[in-house]
């Protein structure tokens, strides 16, 4: 199994500037992927602009936003802003994208919370078509450079519809930061609608996992206030893993359950935890 970790950019008052060094501290540790978490309505960077951001910091890490909640955005503005950020990388981006849940995210006119998901079935679409370097608007160019490739997807979520997503538009699933009894029965959907689909061998499963290994009390009370507006199943079953006995035991489980990856999400960004989780995990 793969070790990946996140970027901070979804702590609350994060430092923007650390973002370019944690991606290139994360690499030099050896790090298959930096992801991101995404939300609008918080004091917060976007995913976007973190992914960006370490696209120019590094060369051969992993990108992956974990989740974007793609339908937050107009689709060909976001289909744009996702090429061009894997243009940079070379090839190196995975869009992982979520419908959301929280009312408060959706703030463009049009792009509501209500009608999300039919929103996205047609955004993807679009993706596909931009990502191609079809003419966009009425005019007759297209919106992305020649050689723009088609970028891989994973879907995050709980609901059948994303699996249905997953298996139609996706290479695979992004699990959240549960405990691995609540994890493992989606990821054995995930597996069982990509067979039932006819899909060739198998998606890949992702699974996110939050750490903080310095100051852990600060680590805790992040996580608490970004989930304070969560679906309570959520918010009172988010994973805080804060020794390293609980990293080891999660790699051990999510390694048995035939988990591809596992992003360790940073509750700080205190830059040192890269240097603590590699000397664990990597």
């Amino acid at each position: 199994m793969q070790i990946g970790i996140g970027l901070p950019n979804q702590v609350r008052n994060v430092t923007a500037s650390a973002l370019p060094r944690w991606a290139a501290r994360a690499e030099e540790a050896g790090f298959s992927t930096l992801a991101t978490t995404g939300r609008y309505a918080y004091p917060s960077v976007s995913d976007t602009v973190a992914l960006a951001a370490s696209a120019g910091a590094t060369t051969t890490i992993g990108l992956l936003s974990a989740v974007l909640l793609a339908p937050t955005w107009p689709g060909a503005l976001l289909a744009k802003e996702i090429a061009g950020i894997d243009g940079i990388a070379g090839g190196r981006l995975t869009l992982g994208i979520g419908v959301g849940s929280r009312e408060d995210e959706f703030t463009v006119p049009g792009h509501e919370l209500h009608g999300r998901g039919a929103r996205l079935e047609s955004d993807l679409a679009t993706y596909r078509e931009i990502w191609a370097g079809e003419p966009v608007g009425n005019g007759p160019n297209p919106a992305v450079p020649s050689g723009t490739r088609q970028v891989p997807i994973l879907f995050g979520g709980y609901s059948a519809r994303a699996l249905g997503r997953m298996v139609r538009w996706g290479e695979g699933y992004i699990g959240g930061s549960l405990p691995p009894h609540m994890t493992a029965p989606t990821f054995e959907a995930a597996k069982r609608a990509w067979r039932e689909a006819g899909r060739q061998g198998a998606p890949k499963l992702v699974v996110l996992a939050y750490f903080a290994l310095g100051d852990t009390e600060a680590g805790r009370a992040n996580i608490q206030d970004f989930y304070r507006l969560a679906p309570k199943e959520i918010a009172d079953n988010a994973v805080l893993h804060t020794t390293p006995e609980t990293i080891e035991r999660s790699i051990t489980q999510y390694t048995d359950l035939g988990i591809d990856e596992i992003i360790f999400v940073p509750a700080t960004d205190d830059l040192d935890e890269v240097t603590r989780l590699a000397d664990l995990a990597t």
